[in-house]
């Protein structure tokens, strides 16, 4: 079975899917241990393999080498990335598309925003005419076979959203995402709008969407969620706290022996060599 119908099963199973956002392998690593999901956010992405906010910076063949390592360590897993505007133009957003979906992703998300573009929840988006939008949406949605397509809008004003939602559910896109929806009615808005279309809803910490658990997003008709930086900034906290310990202990690391829930060197490579082992099965690994 292929990735893209994996994942559209599980689209179409009862309650809410959700995908973490992961911005490197040793963060994929870990979500592993948790979730059989993945989300290559473009924040997470952008911050991680170039140390830049999510507005553009992100070249097309780094989000696609990233993807092949991705699915060559997890080969069960669910891979929806992040691919922003398709990177401007019509034909490479299609390029970009059937070399993912060779290198094993589940899906992509492509994004109505014009650039200079800005993470889906800052302020200051500006968007393609919709006509624009839907004919590239079209050319990708011809260029992939099995992929799942997900189609999201930028727009911010509760006309323009409910018009592009519309449009997105009949343009023949797998999933349509409405990105930092306000509120809780917003999102039944926008249900109701879409029909029977698969609705994606995405958190972020700190972001303009409300936080909602998986049961409560299963309650409002959302098959799909996807964390996209969970990982990021977690990761974010426990380095700068780990290091202002070093330096108020005078550069002396902490004792990890006996503390059950520290990390060393045998815990870390022990994690990393699971990625080598799912793909030995008689090694009794397991996923």
């Amino acid at each position: 079975m292929s990735h893209g119908l994996r994942l559209r099963r599980a689209i179409a199973d009862t309650g809410t899917t959700p995908l973490i956002g992961v911005h490197d392998m040793y963060s994929a690593s870990l979500a592993a241990r948790h979730y059989d999901g993945f989300f290559l956010s473009g924040f997470g992405f952008a911050a991680s393999h170039y140390g830049l906010p999510d507005i553009g910076f992100i070249a097309w063949p780094d989000i696609v080498a990233f993807a092949e390592r991705l699915r060559l360590a997890f080969p069960a897993h669910h891979l929806l990335v992040d691919i922003d505007d398709g990177y401007a133009d019509p034909e490479v957003a299609c390029h970009v598309v059937q070399r993912l979906e060779r290198a094993g992703a589940s899906g992509v998300i492509l994004e109505d925003q014009q650039r200079p573009r800005r993470c889906g929840h800052a302020d200051g988006k500006r968007i393609l005419p919709l006509a624009e939008y839907l004919e590239k949406l079209r050319m990708v949605l011809d260029s992939r076979d099995e992929l799942v397509v997900v189609a999201r809008t930028d727009a911010v004003e509760d006309e323009e959203i409910r018009r592009r939602a519309v449009a997105l559910a009949k343009s023949g896109a797998d999933v349509v995402l409405v990105d930092g929806v306000r509120s809780v009615e917003s999102i039944r808005r926008v249900r109701d709008a879409i029909g029977d279309t698969p609705l994606l809803f995405n958190q972020i910490a700190g972001g303009k969407s409300p936080r909602l658990s998986l049961t409560e997003l299963s309650a409002l008709g959302v098959d799909l969620a996807i964390y996209s930086t969970p990982c990021l900034f977690a990761a974010h906290e426990a380095i700068d706290r780990a290091l202002r310990e070093l330096k108020a202990a005078d550069g002396r690391l902490p004792d990890t022996a006996g503390t059950p829930d520290a990390v060393g060197v045998r815990e870390s490579t022990r994690l990393l060599e699971r990625n080598i082992s799912r793909h030995h099965a008689g090694r009794g690994a397991g996923v």
